[in-house]
């Protein structure tokens, strides 16, 4: 009897003439999409400007891919530098593997170089896109489908997927470790855009809050997982590295709460130059004119009341002094609406 399962692609890309439509990169730019979309609506609920997001992600996913990419080649060097195997392979990047590890790291780098340009904080930046990134890696998942890469054990679950025979895998079927991580992923997001909106985090903590959650899923599907990895005391490289990425993340976590507490009040600053840079300059100098006007007037109004009083144009030494405190007065006064 057939039981059910998730039928994989016979075929990772589509050819639309000569130009090649890979799955594996276009789920990893529709993730990329969903993550800049989601940090930009975040980033200006924040009090931060439409665009900045997307100005410094130009920074970061380049810096990411590599990160990515490289943390792949060197703990997998075995598939690219063995015996029999081609070093320009580990340059096809659309063939698979990019290790979140390395894109995390990588991506940060980036990510600090576009916010310093910027002149806005990292981590509330990094806050801004923790959610929007596990999302990005809850679609990019589904390019492991594409490739039929990166499987569990096999299995007659309903919900397994279906692996045809290839190079280095056997036909069967087998749980879908990209569809588990994805779900978990999509958790994660919700996980931390509620915690964020209950608790108000800040100063890096939503992002904390996501590489923690994201560690402790890697955990346990990694471990599901057949494919080829090394080893350290019968665990998987991949388990350890979530491992000591959880507790790093729960220790910031923890000490950024002792040391920050609440949430940064300003994420951007106004612009040098623009509309938003002319307003505020306007603003400070008008704020500045009527101090100086309060401050002059107060101090007229001393010297005329410390001159003589029995001198002969009394009457125009008052009339002075009561339009020196009018003016004095007008200074204090709020200004009207003009809107």
């Amino acid at each position: 009897m057939d039981i059910a399962y998730i039928p994989s692609p016979s075929t990772g890309v589509i050819h639309l003439g000569p130009i090649p439509l890979r799955g594996y990169a276009f789920c990893i730019i529709i993730g990329v999409f969903v993550a800049v979309w989601l940090g930009n609506k975040r980033w200006v609920a924040r009090g931060g400007k439409p665009g900045t997001v997307a100005d410094i992600a130009v920074w970061a996913v380049p810096f990411g891919l590599v990160g990515g990419r490289l943390y792949h080649v060197i703990t997998d060097y075995q598939l690219y530098f063995g015996e029999g195997r081609n070093w320009v392979d580990a340059f096809k990047i659309w063939e698979g593997g990019l290790g979140i590890w390395g894109a995390i790291a990588f991506g940060a780098v980036g990510a600090w170089i576009g916010c310093r340009l910027r002149g806005i904080p990292l981590p509330a930046w990094a806050d801004a896109l923790a959610p929007g990134i596990a999302l990005a890696q809850a679609f990019g998942r589904w390019g492991n489908w594409f490739n039929q890469e990166l499987y569990g054990r096999a299995t007659d679950l309903p919900w397994a997927v279906e692996i045809s025979a290839g190079p280095n895998r056997d036909a069967g079927t087998y749980h879908p470790t990209f569809l588990y991580e994805s779900l978990w992923c999509i958790g994660v997001a919700l996980l931390v855009i509620w915690a964020d909106r209950r608790f108000k985090l800040g100063h890096g903590r939503a992002f904390a809050l996501y590489v923690a959650a994201y560690c402790v899923g890697r955990s346990w599907i990694e471990y599901m997982r057949v494919d080829e990895a090394h080893h350290i005391l019968g665990l998987r490289l991949n388990v350890w590295t979530s491992i000591v990425v959880f507790v790093l993340a729960v220790l910031y976590f923890v000490l950024s709460a002792k040391l920050r507490p609440g949430r940064e009040e300003v994420v951007e600053p106004a612009a040098s130059g623009g509309e938003g840079g002319k307003d505020a300059k306007e603003g400070t100098a008008a704020v500045e004119a009527k101090a100086d006007a309060k401050a002059v007037g107060k101090a007229a109004v001393k010297a005329v009341d410390a001159g003589p009083k029995d001198s002969a144009p009394a009457l125009a030494q008052g009339a002075v002094k009561a339009d020196l405190r009018k003016h004095a007065a007008d200074a204090e006064a709020p200004e009207a609406d003009k809107s």
